[in-house]
């Protein structure tokens, strides 16, 4: 049955601009020492004043990315500048590096051992400049690229924090992160060189961690793009494969690589089939390879696979107009609104047992941050928008 896609679009921004959104302004920002708490739980209440830098980072994205994308509100962009003023000043090291955890004054307490930061530096700085016109946050964007291009030259020489890289092994999680963020970036800059690296980290994905005749995209491969024997290497995560598949549609859209986008949109349909939950709905954290369970915490359902297969799942539907797209689609939207949403606060829960139950396990870091959700609220409301005009 076709949905009402007024009725849906009616919903996300609702869900998006009096829920989502009013939270983060209300219980987030930092007026007093800068930046944006992240540490807070689904009542608002600030559990600790140490601040993510990524988090930050993902922040300014978002608060732009409203202006952007949404529209101009004069708050967003005061709220978006706030925290890029707190991340200029305290969020880099010595070497350039962005740093990981800062306490609520900016001084560092965790140096740069993640690089995944830096990703987000360049993806949340691009949007912020797109947003303000500043030149200075694309300088800073630039710059980042440069010192990330010479860190990924030598694999071991960074950290991936909160999640280590096997050793002898390649992530995924890189080349998506950086196809993203260096398209963006080139885009911004219309600066051809930075698109190209961007393009060949998409490549990577599609090509070595993405495994046609396995039906499977990796989290991890040998640094020579075998796959690997040992346990890390069967480790497929549906959230993060069907967000990567969007990034590779949005990517490859601007080349008009439409062998792409169908395999992007196919990959989907293999791992939303693999991370269902065909006993109590909802989409698994992780599985092994072959479809089974071998770490603590796979069976949870966590907030941000949801928030990520809402759009991924519209966009293909947009694309494809393929039925299976859409009926995905609204078992994800009724499990999602059905277990998440805290509507007396505005944001979501973010960790459930598999029974869908609300569980306080912290799973990678302990964060909750106006991010997946508010993105993938805002990418589904453009979406709707189109598709309630057909």
């Amino acid at each position: 049955m076709q949905p009402d896609f007024a009725s849906l679009l009616t919903h996300y921004r609702a869900e998006l601009l009096d829920r989502t959104i009013p939270f983060w302004i209300k219980y987030g920002v930092d007026w007093q020492h800068g930046g944006i708490c992240t540490c807070i739980s689904d009542d608002g209440r600030v559990l600790s004043d140490d601040k993510y830098m990524w988090s930050q980072l993902r922040a300014i994205w978002t608060f732009s990315a409203l202006c952007n994308k949404i529209e101009r509100r004069q708050a967003w962009l005061d709220i978006a500048r706030h925290i890029y003023n707190f991340a200029r000043q305290y969020g880099r090291d010595e070497n350039g590096n962005w740093v990981f955890l800062v306490d609520k004054h900016g001084k560092h307490l965790q140096g740069a051992t993640s690089i995944y930061t830096d990703g987000f530096a360049i993806y949340g700085l691009t949007e912020f400049a797109r947003a303000t016109g500043d030149a200075d946050a694309l300088h800073i964007a630039r710059a980042t690229y440069a010192n990330v291009q010479q860190r990924l030259a030598q694999p071991g020489s960074y950290g991936t924090a909160p999640l280590p890289i096997p050793p002898g092994a390649q992530a995924h999680g890189i080349s998506m992160i950086f196809s993203l963020a260096f398209t963006e970036l080139g885009d911004a800059l219309n600066d051809a060189t930075i698109w190209r690296a961007g393009l060949t980290h998409a490549n990577q994905v599609m090509n070595v961690f993405l495994r046609p005749e396995h039906k499977r995209l990796y989290e991890f491969t040998r640094l020579d793009g075998a796959l690997l024997d040992a346990p890390p290497g069967r480790v497929v995560n549906p959230g993060h494969a069907l967000e990567s598949m969007w990034f590779m549609i949005h990517i490859f859209q601007r080349v008009n690589d439409h062998a792409r986008i169908r395999q992007a949109i196919e990959a989907m349909r293999w791992h939303i089939e693999l991370g269902w939950d065909e006993e109590y709905g909802g989409i698994f954290l992780a599985r092994d390879a072959e479809g089974s369970f071998w770490a603590d915490k796979w069976e949870m359902k966590i907030w941000w696979p949801h928030t990520e297969a809402l759009y991924a799942l519209l966009l293909a539907y947009s694309i494809s107009r393929e039925q299976w797209c859409l009926e995905w689609f609204q078992r994800v939207h009724a499990y999602a609104f059905a277990h998440f949403p805290v509507p007396q606060y505005g944001e979501w829960i973010q960790n459930l047992d598999r029974r869908g139950n609300k569980v306080n396990a912290t799973v990678a870091l302990p964060v909750k941050d106006p991010f997946h959700l508010a993105r993938a609220l805002i990418y589904c409301v453009k979406v709707l928008e189109e598709l309630s005009r057909d």
